[in-house]
């Protein structure tokens, strides 16, 4: 395969024109910083957000001349717009009061949640998906992801995990893992094993010091594509590690596929429960059901004198579960074995199967599987029930 050179992409694009400029778009300085990942070829084009009908021909034209390149695979090309300043004015619709490309979420209704969530297409083979989540980061969400797949995995069912946190993707750490996915066919990526389990994270496409300055229509399409245009088989779960916060990525996920349920992952302090009732609020207001919360670093036990100190606090998530009325999935310990098999890439339900923690992460894949067949995934097949055994 032709090896692609970005500077060559920058000269075809020179013969790309808007609709009312005779200077190229690399001229006017419209294309943003170009991403080489194996054949594929990943770029903005940044227009006026009133004008973006206008300039989809030019988007299309621009995607048409750089697939054609020798050694091209595929195109992912996304228009984008700097945000008008407050007060400002224009033609254009009215922009809608939340984050994201689609309709702005609205509060669940009375209803069931399969109205909310059918019509929205699942992912071919796929039978639920489910968002591990957390309102700010640094709270454990990745490793919690990561154990609670490989824990479903252990108990006989097929797994798949996806990494869509575009701007700080760690599940290639977390496994192991390294290379690029390989193409199955037009426009399909093949995701890579990581202990049983179907992977696929932007890491894998990107080098891992390689920033990802995109805007939010960007991300979007990244995230699209990476659940759409890969070949992720026959799967009974597939597990959703999203980047922390309420943005596009989370509004993505709600509103293109139908979510059995979510998973919100915080610490036991006060600080950290503010912004996880966040998370979870943003769940419910866009009708996806949430499964239940993790406590995450509940405390810390000293491997020499087993002594026990709570050091952010202790139940916090608890009681937040009791009020808000959904189930505490489980309490996971700061300990420095799973920070050590983390960094490792051989998380602890891998490392030390029969182990206290793995026990405790195999206890929230039970819950949280039980969650969701309560919840009624609309694509369900009845996959293997877990069973844990002492």
């Amino acid at each position: 395969m032709a090896t692609i050179d970005k500077q060559a992409v920058f000269a075809r694009l020179g013969g790309i024109r808007g609709p009312d400029d005779d200077r190229d778009i690399i001229r006017r300085g419209m294309v943003s910083d170009i991403v080489i990942a194996g054949g594929k070829v990943m770029f903005s084009i940044t227009v006026p957000a009133e004008r973006a009908d206008a300039f989809e021909p030019m988007r299309k034209a621009a995607e048409t001349a750089v697939a054609a390149m020798d050694g091209v695979t595929g195109v992912m090309v996304a228009l984008t717009a700097e945000k008008k300043p407050a007060g400002s004015t224009g033609a254009g619709p009215a922009p809608s009061p939340g984050p994201g490309t689609g309709p702005a979420p609205r509060r669940a209704g009375n209803g069931p949640r399969s109205t909310a969530q059918s019509g929205k297409p699942g992912v071919p083979g796929v039978s639920s998906i489910v968002a591990v989540a957390s309102g700010k980061g640094g709270v454990g969400k990745s490793t919690t992801a990561v154990n609670l797949a490989l824990a479903m995995k252990a108990s006989g069912l097929r797994v798949g995990i996806l990494d869509a946190d575009i701007y700080g993707p760690s599940l290639p750490r977390l496994l192991g893992l390294s290379g690029r996915p390989e193409a199955t066919g037009e426009r399909m990526l093949k995701p890579l094993d990581g202990f049983g389990v179907q992977v696929m994270s932007m890491g894998f496409l990107v080098d891992e010091d390689t920033p990802m300055v995109w805007r939010g229509p960007m991300v979007v399409s990244a995230l699209t594509q990476m659940l759409r245009e890969v070949a992720w088989g026959e799967l009974d779960v597939m597990v959703v590690d999203m980047p922390p916060g309420t943005g596009d990525a989370q509004l993505t996920m709600a509103q293109q596929v139908p979510l059995a349920g979510a998973i919100i992952v915080s610490t036991p302090q006060d600080l950290a429960l503010i912004d996880a009732r966040k998370g979870l609020n943003m769940f419910r207001r866009v009708d996806v059901p949430v499964l239940g919360l993790v406590e995450n670093m509940s405390y810390f036990q000293c491997p020499h004198c087993g002594e026990r100190s709570e050091i952010f606090s202790h139940g916090g998530a608890r009681r937040e579960a009791e009020r808000l009325g959904v189930p505490l999935l489980g309490e996971v310990p700061l300990a420095m074995s799973i920070r050590e098999t983390s960094d490792a890439g051989r998380p602890i339900v891998v490392a030390e199967p029969d182990g206290d923690l793995a026990k405790i992460y195999q206890g929230i894949a039970r819950a949280a599987w039980d969650g969701i067949q309560k919840s009624g995934s609309d694509n369900a097949r009845s996959p293997p029930k877990i069973v844990i055994e002492d």
